[in-house]
């Protein structure tokens, strides 16, 4: 991907840091309460058990969801080929975020094939239903779509219980491989493209890339060049993201080793901390890139930047350099 040094030079320079130069259907939620039944002050949360729709909003909002939502979510939102829209499990993703989060997610990337079709008041009639469904009260106000306000409501005041200790012993053990990569196999083989297709934001608008783009693999957001007409572009920029998140783990893997033989320093505190910046990172990369917005992922690469250069800084970039090794590979591992 070619790295273009314009207007965003600065942030693109900090992703060269990280070591460029070495070569649906997941329906979310919307909801303001237009009038509220008492006052409520600034930065005053509400949660969803207050009254936060109308029971004619959700029977509009019923008409809505099984048009739009039901063929993936199922009739009674209890799942199929996305997942359930009620429950247990969809409490403990949703029920303590804020609302906000959830109506960017249904309005930007829902349905997923016709995504950011629906506004965001038709997005609110689906969440009245969902609210219904789920047995939340209701008020004498419909739901409205004001992000502000939205960022002042959840489900739930506190998060829903994870599965009992009967339960999780009951569940199967997670298996232990040795690992197969040394740490510079994996930093270029998954954290380095996948870095790069993020930071490619910065000069390249996922929304304004076209088919023939795509085809042609000159979009900057082909995974690989077969693939390049299969995923659209910012769903390629969630799934970067997502990838950086699961794989920033792996290099607190046993047994790993450095380019030069050395062990990866797993039991540092320092490496741990930095590990789960770059878990982070991604995170806030895919939340970033669900707003389908060029500026605010461009932003969060600043985050992602700046994990992989703490690390580098101790671990990776070491003065010393000698002609037949102008990196210093032989110092990295090592503080």
């Amino acid at each position: 991907m070619p790295w273009t040094l314009n207007a965003w030079g600065n942030r693109v320079r900090r992703a060269i840091s990280f070591g460029f130069l070495s070569g649906g259907c997941a329906l979310a939620v919307a909801v303001l309460v237009v009038s509220f039944p008492r006052a409520v002050h600034a930065g005053q949360m509400r949660t969803a058990k207050e009254g936060v729709y109308s029971g004619e909003q959700a029977k509009r909002g019923q008409a809505l969801y099984k048009e739009r939502c039901s063929p993936c979510h199922g009739d009674t939102l209890g799942g199929g080929l996305a997942p359930p829209l009620t429950g247990d499990e969809f409490m403990r993703t949703w029920g303590t975020q804020p609302l906000s989060d959830l109506a960017n997610k249904i309005r930007n990337t829902m349905p997923q094939d016709k995504p950011a079709t629906l506004t965001p008041q038709q997005s609110a009639d689906v969440v009245a239903y969902m609210l219904q469904v789920g047995k939340f009260p209701a008020g004498r106000a419909d739901l409205g779509a004001d992000e502000a306000a939205l960022k002042q409501i959840t489900f739930l005041a506190a998060p829903v219980p994870a599965p009992t200790t009967a339960t999780a012993r009951n569940a199967p053990q997670g298996l232990s491989f040795p690992p197969s990569a040394n740490l510079a196999q994996l930093m270029r083989g998954m954290l380095f493209p996948t870095s790069n297709l993020i930071f490619n934001v910065q000069t390249n608008d996922p929304g304004a890339r076209k088919k023939s783009d795509l085809q042609s693999g000159t979009s900057g957001f082909s995974w690989v060049d077969w693939g390049a007409d299969i995923y659209p572009p910012w769903e390629l920029v969630d799934y970067a993201a997502l990838a950086i998140a699961e794989a920033a783990p792996l290099l607190l893997t046993p047994g790993r080793r450095c380019e030069n033989g050395k062990p990866v320093p797993v039991d540092q505190a320092d490496w741990v901390k930095f590990t789960l910046e770059m878990a982070e990172a991604g995170r806030v990369a895919y939340k970033a890139s669900q707003s389908r917005n060029q500026e605010v992922v461009s932003d969060a690469t600043n985050q992602l930047s700046e994990s992989c250069l703490n690390c580098h800084v101790v671990y990776r970039d070491k003065p010393g350099a000698k002609p037949g090794d102008p990196s210093n590979k032989a110092a990295r591992c090592v503080k």
